[in-house]
């Protein structure tokens, strides 16, 4: 246990307390845990990277809190009718496809590429930025309600992308013509 995956883990920990803020309509204090977790995602890649502390238990457990806090986030602030609920259920629902795709492949031997598309990475930074933007608005005061309604269907059309593009990868791994790493 090293010092990224200790931080993964307080993030991963911290996706309860996020969603009781949430829940108990402290949401200035959601605001404030999702911007620290968010930046604890970056410190931890930063150190796992630049000091050479990158593990196999931290392969697993950054995403798998980056997921959780996302998928938390978004269907506590979807049960809240703070987000919409289409956008919620395409979120959950790629982020099961891709979780689903991932144990499938395992279960059957499959070798497959991990590394992440620019469309995901580009939709989990609108994601990223569309929470903090309900939270901002809600907990904070801050009038985003034009910039919130592009994020929704900016992380809409891109978790679309996102989740067809991982169909053509597991497709063409399938099929022999993608080989992972």
């Amino acid at each position: 246990m090293n010092i990224p995956n200790l931080i993964s883990l307080a993030r991963l920990l911290s996706v309860p307390v996020a969603v009781w803020f949430i829940l108990d309509d402290a949401l200035a204090a959601a605001f404030w845990l999702f911007v620290l977790a968010g930046l604890s995602d970056a410190i931890d890649g930063f150190i796992a990277k630049r000091f050479d502390q990158r593990s196999a238990l931290g392969a697993l457990l950054d995403p798998i809190a980056d997921k959780a806090l996302l998928v938390g986030m978004f269907v506590t602030l979807g049960l809240g009718h703070r987000l919409p609920s289409w956008v919620v259920i395409l979120v959950v629902f790629r982020d099961l496809l891709i979780v689903g795709g991932f144990l499938l492949a395992t279960m059957y031997g499959q070798r497959m590429r991990f590394e992440p598309l620019v469309v995901s990475k580009l939709n989990t930074t609108l994601q990223i930025v569309l929470i903090a933007a309900v939270l901002g608005e809600i907990g904070l005061g801050i009038d985003l309600a034009r910039e919130i309604t592009l994020l929704v269907y900016a992380v809409g059309v891109t978790t679309i992308l996102s989740g067809a593009g991982y169909l053509v990868r597991w497709a063409r791994s399938w099929s022999g013509t993608e080989v992972g790493p």
